[in-house]
């Protein structure tokens, strides 16, 4: 019989060679394959599918339910049904009965609590006879349960406007037959009134018609179920804001593609808030979309989902003053969908086929195939490939029929379907057939392949045009599977993927063009047995035995034919790639020297004669922890204030950690007392702040990492010294007092002088430079530095330099500077050059001239307006070409901010959207096609502040140690204070719920951050809040916090709790001036400790000793210095008449310069309007006088020493100062440094502004007398250096660390300042009651000859006082006469303007 069949295949199989067709195995692989129709008996595919699939259905007890179902086919199929799998037997069934069209109808669903014969899945399934049976998707038919509330509406009350819930939770199956009623009559739902899908009513923007009692009715079938009622009121608007929250938040939902999801959202409040949505961080637009629906108050509603709808949902409501969001995840799931469909396929007996199916969803879905309705079952002749294929090997007839992939996940499942045919072969044509070959042999024999080979049949001895088939199968088995040769004369053949030690039958059939001949007699073959290697090692375990070791056990596994000879141990730590191994004799062995608490993974092969065997499964054991082996990294030190020091540390190295860090031990002691150690056990953060400690005294820091099993090593000693008082750090640095540049050949030293006020902390100054603009590089070095040396310079360029100081708040306003470096052939060393020339030439002409003259006017809280003037513009400023302006500002809080920019095509721009009581820096350039200036130098301005827009945050409420009737309340400054805090208001209470105006109010007078409140009663809860004020209003409250006092009075308490302040040890004097000393000895010893009296008496007598010397010395030094002062005079009164004749410098007249726009364009400004309340102002606003008439002088009453000074500090020089030409460009204060190339030495001297001047030494070549040194009354303190090793210099002793080492705070004489108002380097004015402040000047000493000094031009520091005066002047009316007269004076500063810019 095989050979018969046989014989057809291959008449086929030569048929179709004969007419050129492609190979009838390959041919099969593709639907409607035409080449297997020739030589065969054609059959047609037949169509059969399902018109209409049954769907879920939900039901109620007692109703009817139709499950559709209707199929196609030319012969009309026949139609049952199956439930959970099983037939259905409709005949004698009283309650369900099939519908003609296939469908089944279910009378009267029966369903309870112990009986739901109804409820189930469901499959409809067709037949054809002679054709075969294909089953529908199955159907899920779900009864809802008795009607049960979840939850029950509750009387609630809402502000009219507001939105209202009445919640209602019943089974998600009964949700769909819930309705609402008020008043027992139906609430009809609407665009303002509408039902969420688990039965919830929601009302939105509530009216008084909407009060009343509501409830909730299931009418499920039979009798409906009542809720409880529950009354909605509405309450008019109140007279103050209501606190923002959710009444109903969005909750996470899963929903399937194409059903529709509702994100419930309401919040209520005063205002009414306005809600909007965001999807994954991204604002959602409703307006306009077809499935994104903003349902009244606030809901959002997605139709139609898709699985890009997916993600975070979040909802934000918003009234005004707050903001509140609540975020929910919406996951997509996806039902299974097909990407490739079977195809029916034609075949023949013996052949090979594949049936491929393609599918999608979410979740992945699963794929099973079924045969004519039964399911199939993987064998060796049926496989799913590529686990969605289904391939069938060695066809046979009854493999004929249709076959369906069915794709099932979670949420849904799909069919689809193909069809089989097995052709009959037609006879064979006439002619002479091949006989049988020869000699079929067996040439080689593995365990998975054998190899056939055979000699040509008699019938044809040459044999090149024969091909052969190769027919085999196992013992016993009647399915067929066959293989062709490659090519035609070929006789040999590998037959591949066969069973080990099992028999195989062969046989071979040589064909011709005329079709297959005989076939040769059967041989029988038996694959090798796999060779018996050793199989995994069973129970293989592993355990850490101490840090540094693990062991490893496992038992003998199955041999096969060999003996175990050994095992090899293999290991590998976790994340490695690189595995070791130890040979084992035995069934365990001990790794040592392994890292501690670190992951090994380790597995066991064993071995036999025959090689290695199975390798076990990995197992991983994690060895002991232990100390960690190495201390933290990094230990860092930030004084904080005079009491407290913030260390920042990083972790043990990787590797090192020995376990899981659980904290750090931190040890402290003064360095003055080494064995009293104070230890503090921290969390695992990397930073902790040590408070409670002593003003000025230096402590010594020590960090050790713990793990559970002790203390690792420590860091060494890091060393820090707390300040002698608390300085400022809530703003940014003013400006330094002065800066200095010296030029060499290709770099420059820079020197400078820190800010006046020296109650700001500062961490540092940060030196931009560049050629011609500061902006190219930028470094920052230590707090304490005073010099810095800038290297690798161009020779003979023009830098501008500028400097800031800056803190952790951000940096402050800069100082500018410029200087030229001198040219390679210029080899001399000339001890200062500083460029004081008003015109600096451009080197690069190709760029533009940036812009001159920036001002910022501060208009609101958020608003800043931007204006400048263009050099490159016609006088009367006009722009006619296609040029635009670029403005960029920033806030240097936090300090790494980021630039905004905007452009303009005026030469004025208002930014808008600033944060409010924060300082903005800002620069413009120009742009004219392709070219670009550089920016321009920076104006600055500080918005206005705003009230508080956050509470206070960090609330704490501790009981003070010893008093139990009193507490602490702790807490931090709002995250948006939007001024300076002036104060704080603590209202506590025992009711939480009192009003407002009942509780206990504690104000709290600045910016502290602490408060004691006493007799409280015992054991009674108390409730805080904080309120925090600026000079703008209040701020909103803390929520409440509550604490309970303890029960009963401490025993051991303390009779001095507080101890009064006293003026010991690490106290601050008292401000006695400049040119108070503070007495030596006592408490104010170098450590702290007290000095005998022996001592001290010994130290008064050799201080008046030094003191009469001092006095002799300095009175001869003032005789000499006299003596050659009034020389000098008389020769710069010759200078004097040759400059007031010529208006030139003292050099050639190559060396007058055009005006030096870039570099001092400050002094340039226009001068703002205003309306001075001023009786007798300080000229400073005006740089450029245009008369004697514009300087005011001083009033004569002026402290005397302060004049003496002045003259001391003008002897030398007050004639050039007031040349003509000098004179036009204002008066700038100068002093006498020279340098060398030593580092600076902390030598200060004070001297006044210049802008204190009287209008009498505005009179050309006036003399001035010296009658005493200015710098004795500042030199105090004991010096600090050696003086055999450097020139004696006057050195102070600094009160703090930040604060500078080298100049001494001027105490205010009773000004008032503000410190939340900084300062604006570009218009400075003083208020009369504003002590003269004085420009602080640095000696540079020289070790060796001294050259004679040189004059350096200091900028003017800024005044203090500015911003209060243009906060003043920015709020003044003006009449339209003084306006007038302004305006005249503003073109008059013009033409002085046009003057010097073409001079």
């Amino acid at each position: 019989m095989a050979a018969g069949r046989a014989r057809r295949l291959l008449g086929s199989l030569w048929i179709a060679l004969l007419l050129g067709q492609p190979d009838p195995a390959g041919a099969a692989a593709r639907s409607g394959s035409q080449s297997l129709l020739t030589g065969s008996l054609v059959r047609t595919f037949s169509p059969f599918y399902f018109l209409v699939e049954p769907t879920d259905v939900l039901s109620v007890r007692g109703a009817s339910v139709i499950m559709n179902c209707s199929a196609y086919c030319e012969t009309s199929p026949k139609i049952e049904w199956k439930k959970d799998g099983t037939f259905l037997n409709l005949v004698s069934d009283d309650r369900r009965q099939l519908l003609p069209d296939g469908s089944l109808l279910i009378n009267s669903v029966v369903h309870s609590k112990h009986n739901k014969p109804d409820e189930g899945y469901y499959q409809c399934v067709a037949t054809v006879e002679s054709l075969g049976t294909i089953v529908s998707r199955t159907a899920k038919l779900t009864v809802a349960g008795l009607p049960r509330f979840a939850s029950q509406p509750e009387s609630s009350s809402v502000y009219r406007g507001n939105s209202a819930i009445l919640n209602c939770e019943v089974n998600v199956d009964l949700a769909p037959f819930v309705r609402w009623e008020q008043d027992r009559q139906p609430v009809f739902l609407d665009d303002r009134v509408f039902k969420l899908p688990s039965g919830a009513l929601i009302i939105s923007n509530a009216t008084d018609t909407d009060g009343g009692l509501y409830r909730c009715i299931i009418e499920s079938g039979g009798t409906p179920k009542y809720s409880d009622e529950a009354e909605l009121k509405i309450l008019p608007d109140p007279e103050v804001p209501q606190k923002l929250r959710f009444a109903k938040q969005p909750s996470s939902l899963t929903r399937v593609t194409g059903q529709s999801a509702v994100f419930p959202c309401v919040a209520v409040g005063f205002p009414t808030p306005y809600i909007r949505w965001t999807r994954n961080e991204e604002e959602l637009i409703t307006e306009g979309s077809e499935r994104l629906v903003l349902l009244p108050g606030g809901s959002l509603e997605i139709g139609d989902i898709a699985a890009e709808d997916a993600g975070t949902y979040t909802c934000l409501a918003e009234d005004g003053n707050d903001t509140i969001e609540a975020q929910a995840e919406l996951s997509v799931q996806v039902p299974p969908k097909f990407l490739k469909r079977p195809a029916n396929i034609y075949a023949h007996e013996s052949m090979d086929i594949m049936f491929e199916c393609e599918v999608t969803g979410k979740p992945t879905p699963t794929v099973k195939w079924v045969k004519n309705g039964d399911m199939v079952i993987p064998s060796d002749y049926f496989k799913i490939v590529k686990e969605h294929n289904l391939q069938v090997l060695g066809l046979v007839k009854s493999d004929e029929g249709f076959y369906q992939c069915i794709a099932e996940n979670d949420v849904g499942n799909a069919q689809a379907g193909a069809q089989l045919i097995i052709l009959d072969l037609a006879p064979a044509a006439t002619g002479p057939l091949p006989s049988a070959p020869r000699d079929v042999v067996a040439t080689l024999v593995s365990t998975r392949f054998i190899r056939l080979t055979w000699r040509t049949p008699v019938s044809d001895p040459q044999g090149d045009n024969l091909t052969y088939s190769i027919f085999y199968t196992k013992e016993g088995i009647n399915r067929e599977r066959v293989e062709n040769t490659s090519r035609p004369g070929e006789t040999q053949v590998t037959i591949q993927n066969l069973m080990p030690e099992t028999v195989y039958v062969f046989r071979v059939v040589a064909q011709n063009r005329h079709g297959p001949g005989e076939s040769s007699a059967p041989l029988k073959v038996a694959t090798q047995p796999e060779v018996q290697l050793p199989g995994p090692a069973p129970n293989i375990r592993a355990y850490a035995g101490s840090p540094t070791s693990v062991t490893v056990s496992w038992e003998t596994p199955l041999s096969g034919n060999g003996e175990i000879q050994n095992y090899k141990l293999y290991y590998m730590e976790k994340g490695q790639d690189t595995e070791q191994d130890v040979d084992v004799g035995g069934l365990s062995y001990t790794i040592t020297g392994l890292k501690k608490y670190t992951e090994y993974s380790f597995r066991v092969v064993a071995y036999n004669k025959h090689g290695p065997g199975v390798s076990t499964q990995d197992v991983v054991v994690r060895t002991l922890s232990d100390v960690p082996s190495a201390p933290p990294q990094n230990l860092t030190l930030e004084v904080r204030n005079s009491k407290s020091i913030m260390l920042h540390w990083q972790p043990p190295p990787a590797g090192t950690h020995s376990g899981h860090i659980t904290g750090y031990k931190i040890r402290y002691r003064k360095v003055s007392r080494k064995s009293d150690v104070t230890e503090s056990i921290g969390g695992t953060q990397l930073f902790q702040l040590i408070e409670g400690l002593e003003r000025g005294t230096e402590y010594s820091f020590r960090v050790a990492a713990l793990t559970v099993n002790g203390t690792g090593p420590a860091t060494d000693w890091v060393s820090a010294e707390t300040f002698e008082s608390d300085l400022d750090e809530t703003r940014v640095p003013e400006v330094p007092s002065s800066l200095h540049v010296r030029p060499l050949v290709t770099s420059i030293v820079v020197s400078w002088t820190p800010p006046e006020n020296q109650n700001i902390v500062v961490r540092g100054y940060a030196i931009g430079y560049g050629i011609g603009s500061p902006h190219a590089q930028t470094i920052k070095v230590d707090y304490k530095q005073r010099y810095y040396t800038i290297e690798n310079l161009d020779p003979s360029s023009h830098y501008v330099i500028t400097l800031k100081a800056f803190n952790n708040v951000g940096e402050g306003i800069p100082l500018y500077e410029s200087a030229v470096t001198r040219p390679h052939s210029d080899t001399s060393e000339v001890d200062l050059f500083v460029i004081n020339a008003p015109y600096t030439p451009v080197p690069d002409p190709s760029p533009m001239m940036p812009p001159v003259g920036v001002q910022a006017s501060i208009l609101s809280h958020d608003t800043i307006r931007i204006t400048w003037a263009d050099n490159s513009l016609p006088k009367n400023q006009k722009i006619t070409d296609a040029r635009y302006y670029t403005v960029r500002w920033k806030t240097n809080i936090p300090a790494n901010t980021k630039y905004k920019t905007a452009n303009a095509t005026t030469l004025s721009y208002l930014v808008t959207g600033l944060k409010p009581n924060t300082l903005y820096e800002f620069s413009v350039m120009v742009t004219k096609g392709r070219r670009s200036s550089t920016w321009s130098m920076t104006a600055h301005g500080t918005t206005f502040e705003l009230v508080p827009t956050s509470p206070p945050k960090d609330v704490t409420v501790v009981s003070k140690e010893g008093k139990p009737r009193t507490i602490i309340v702790n807490w931090q400054p709002p995250s948006e204070a939007n001024g300076k805090i002036t104060g704080y208001i603590i209202y506590y209470s025992t009711d939480v719920n009192a009003e407002i105006h009942d509780w206990v109010i504690e104000p709290v007078v600045g910016n502290r951050l602490t408060h004691q409140i006493q007799e409280l009663t015992l054991d009674t809860p108390y409730y805080f809040k904080i309120q925090a004020r600026n000079s703008k209003g209040m701020g909103p409250m803390s929520e409440a916090v509550q604490f309970r006092t303890p029960k009963a009075e401490s025993s051991d308490k303390m009779p001095n709790d507080q101890a009064s302040g006293s003026a010991g040890k690490g106290g601050r004097p008292l401000d006695m001036g400049p040119d108070y000393k503070p007495p030596l000895g006592g408490s104010n010893s170098p450590h702290g400790s007290p000095t005998s009296p022996l001592d001290s008496n010994m130290l008064l007598v050799i201080i008046v000793s030094v003191g009469v010397i001092t006095i002799v010395i300095v009175v001869i030094v003032a005789v000499f210095c006299t003596r050659r002062t009034t020389s000098h005079q008389k020769k710069k009164r010759a200078a004097c008449k040759s400059v007031n004749g010529s208006h030139k410098y003292k050099g050639n007249s190559k060396d007058v310069k055009p005006p030096d726009l870039w570099i001092h364009h400050e002094r340039l400004e226009l001068k703002p309007i205003d309306k001075s309340p001023d009786p007798n102002p300080i000229m400073t606003d005006t740089p450029i006088p245009r008369n004697s008439q514009d300087i005011t002088p001083v009033d004569n009453s002026m402290d005397s020493n302060i004049h003496q000074r002045r003259n001391s500090y003008r002897g030398h020089e007050s004639e050039d100062s007031m040349s003509t030409l000098a004179g036009r460009r204002g008066m700038r204060p100068k002093m006498m440094m020279p340098f060398d190339s030593q580092p600076p030495q902390q030598s200060v001297r004070n001297t006044p502004s210049m802008d204190t001047m009287p209008a009498s030494s505005s009179q050309p070549c006036a003399e001035h007398q010296d009658p005493e040194g200015s710098a004795g009354p500042y030199l105090g303190a004991a010096p600090e250096e050696d003086a055999a090793q450097s020139l004696p210099t006057a050195h102070v002793r600094p009160s703090h660390p930040l604060k500078s080492f080298a100049v001494p705070a001027v105490p205010p004489a009773g000004a008032t300042y503000d410190p939340a108002l900084p300062s604006t380097p570009l218009l400075t004015q003083q208020a009369p009651n504003h002590p003269v402040h004085s420009v602080k000047t640095a000696s540079i000493g020289t070790l060796g000859r001294t050259r004679p000094p040189m004059p350096v031009v200091v900028p003017s520091a800024p005044d203090v006082q500015e911003t209060t005066r243009m906060l003043e002047d920015s709020e003044s009316n003006y009449e339209p006469d003084e306006l007038t007269k302004e305006m005249a004076h503003l073109e008059g500063l013009m033409k002085d303007l046009n003057a010097i810019t073409t001079a």
